[in-house]
């Protein structure tokens, strides 16, 4: 649905002054469980400045892994929308024979190869022609990207999609500043051997999203370049990586290519509360009595100040534990979701939690971990399909996702959870969680970034 409207004011005058309102438009915006808002917006509102009304409307935590994405459900692509990006922009390049949609989900894989560029950037796929020898650091390794007057090139072998035919052929490609080239002789990087494929200016990237049934990829690894103006599919360069490492490799060099420093100025700026997002939804303010709060006991006839700031703590893990006692309650009531399933603070407080996603399966949990971010420690928690009274930690790294199951224990009539034969116990799966996310363990990395869905 698009929706526009404008305003024009004249005023009759010697000097003829005429005042023009700012052009607006209607975008709909969806979340992954399929709901939807519908903004208004004006034709400098970018990205970031949508991401950052829909954190404060719905109350999320504020980070710049929120992130828009712009999908082309038909026809399998999605990508994502840098945050400098106009949103009138990016709609207005919509044709209106192909069904276009905005998703709002977290990404934290967007902006994390400012942080680990090695992990982005194999040695064997990035080779730099200045004197860095290929001795450069993470920071040296990044900058080569954003800086013109150095030369990376990435370069491995792609399958693409013979155009007008249903079959894949490989060839060895090389990315450059100046586009994407392959070679016309094995792995030959002569300029006589190499043909121009695409450029960046006019195009952008997108993943595949089930290709093998769409395109008949020969791996679940695909990417496209699109042209960034109205048109069908036959336009499309579609291309097709042979694991998930080297997809992201391709994808996010183009990314740094075509947008360059602006990428780095987009992660290194923090939201701003002078932003269109404060001006709707002003940050309250602190009341004197908020500012001079103490601790009180009310154990007795009278209140009295907590004094002892070992006394104060020990009275904040209490008031915690009864926390969770009361919530749980709530949980186990007859008119909870839960029912009577629920009998004890340890088998219901994490339903309350961002991470925990109740009755999905495997697949399901891959597919939500693989939107959310093929990075290190993304996470979330589902009920065990093979065993009903467990739950299943399914958690990324190295690029793969692993699942580990954590089973209950009963002792001295106490349930327990443990994710290693009950070296280590936990009362609950919330200490479990803070427990991984301060530890390693027996876990392969720290769980880092949860998964979360909102209702928009």
């Amino acid at each position: 649905m698009m929706c526009t409207q404008s305003y024009i004011s004249c005023k009759t005058s010697p000097n003829m002054q005429v005042t023009i309102a700012p052009f607006l438009q209607v975008i709909k915006v969806h979340s992954e469980d399929d709901t939807c808002r519908a903004l208004e917006v004006s034709s400098d509102v970018t990205a970031r400045d949508v991401c950052q009304l829909l954190v404060l409307k719905n109350q999320c935590t504020t980070d710049n892994s929120w992130t828009l994405f712009e999908q082309y459900p038909s026809i399998g692509l999605e990508r994502v929308i840098e945050d400098h990006e106009p949103m009138i922009d990016v709609q207005s390049s919509w044709g209106m024979e192909t069904n276009c949609r905005l998703c709002f989900r977290k990404n934290y894989a967007k902006y994390e190869f400012f942080r680990n560029p090695l992990h982005f950037f194999p040695e064997h796929m990035v080779s730099v022609s200045n004197v860095m020898n290929g001795n450069e650091s993470e920071s040296q390794l990044i900058q080569t990207f954003l800086s013109s007057s150095s030369y990376p090139e990435v370069h491995g072998y792609l399958h693409v999609k013979e155009q007008g035919k249903k079959s894949w052929k490989k060839l060895y490609y090389v990315l450059r500043r100046s586009g994407l080239y392959f070679s016309t002789k094995g792995t030959s990087k002569e300029p006589r051997h190499l043909q121009y494929f695409c450029d960046f200016s006019n195009n952008d990237p997108y993943m595949l999203v089930s290709g093998k049934k769409i395109y008949g990829a020969p791996t679940n690894y695909g990417f496209c370049l699109k042209p960034n103006k109205a048109g069908g599919t036959k336009d499309l360069k579609l291309l097709c990586a042979d694991d998930e490492q080297s997809r992201t490799c391709w994808v996010t060099a183009i990314r740094l290519f075509k947008h360059g420093i602006q990428l780095y100025q987009n992660y290194s700026r923090p939201y701003s509360n002078k932003s269109v997002c404060s001006a709707l939804t002003p940050s309250p303010k602190r009341s004197v009595s908020e500012n001079s709060l103490v601790a009180m006991d009310f154990s007795g006839h009278e209140g009295r100040v907590i004094e002892s700031s070992a006394e104060a703590l020990s009275v904040a893990v209490e008031e915690r534990l009864a926390w969770r006692r009361k919530s749980c309650l709530r949980l186990s009531s007859p008119n909870s979701p839960t029912g009577s399933q629920c009998l004890t603070p340890s088998t219901a407080i994490h339903m309350l939690q961002p991470w925990f996603h109740h009755k999905i399966s495997r697949e399901e949990a891959q597919n939500l971990i693989t939107q959310q971010g093929i990075i290190d420690g993304v996470f979330l928690l589902r009920d065990s399909q093979s065993n009903p009274n467990a739950f299943v930690l399914s958690l990324c790294h190295g690029q793969k996702i692993k699942h580990f199951q954590i089973i209950p224990l009963e002792e001295d009539g106490e349930i327990f959870y443990t994710l290693d034969d009950g070296n280590t116990r936990f009362a609950d799966l919330i200490q479990l969680v803070e427990f991984y996310q301060l530890n390693k363990g027996v876990l392969p990395c720290r769980l880092k970034h949860n998964c979360i869905k909102i209702a928009l």
